[in-house]
């Protein structure tokens, strides 16, 4: 079994030091370690972990605005690490999108349950990425479609399931997407026009 690859990032070396030994224990790889925001975010990107676990105040840049970027940029999910749990910052880390948060002094069997869900949100919010990719491409291939067909209503007289049935037979006979053909034969009907 392959296991979590873990960055940790709090500006406390003893808080690193313990929290490396326990996810050690735990059976997680810690493959890097930092003591502020930005260095969190260059390593990150840079060694693409499975989870980011992050204090919140830290010099330089923030737990929360690491977290922000490392969400936006979808590189892994993060995982807050705090001694507060001030109002304000609970809706700063739900703002920056942060999956997890863990009160200090946590204890180890903690650990675990919160890198389990923080991994397992990070997974549906990339299924719903693709989910929403899939159905804009759809749906811009259904346009594209549509204004084809109309072009071929149009100058060739057709009705619309022919003007349909012509696009699928053009898409299949030169091994090109519908979307392709449709585009062809707006591009070919604009330079005439």
């Amino acid at each position: 079994m392959e296991r979590t690859r873990v960055i940790i990032a709090d500006d406390e070396s003893v808080i690193r030091a313990d929290l490396r030994e326990m996810l050690t224990n735990l059976g997680y790889l810690v493959v890097g370690e930092v003591g502020d925001g930005q260095s969190a975010i260059n390593l990150a990107r840079e060694l693409k972990p499975e989870v980011v676990i992050m204090d919140i105040k830290m010099p330089n840049m923030d737990g929360i605005q690491a977290a922000q970027v490392l969400t936006q940029e979808k590189i892994a999910p993060v995982l807050l690490l705090t001694a507060f749990s001030q109002r304000d910052l609970v809706e700063r880390a739900k703002e920056a999108g942060v999956v997890g948060y863990l009160i200090k002094p946590f204890r180890e069997q903690e650990i675990s349950p919160a890198i389990d869900i923080a991994l397992a949100r990070f997974q549906e919010f990339r299924e719903m990425e693709k989910q929403v990719g899939d159905l804009k491409e759809t749906l811009e291939t259904r346009k594209l479609v549509d204004r084809a067909k109309g072009i071929l209503m149009d100058t060739q007289g057709l009705t619309e399931a022919e003007a349909f049935r012509k696009i699928q037979k053009m898409s299949m006979n030169n091994r090109k997407p519908m979307k392709e053909v449709a585009e062809a034969i707006i591009l070919a009907q604009e330079a005439k026009g």
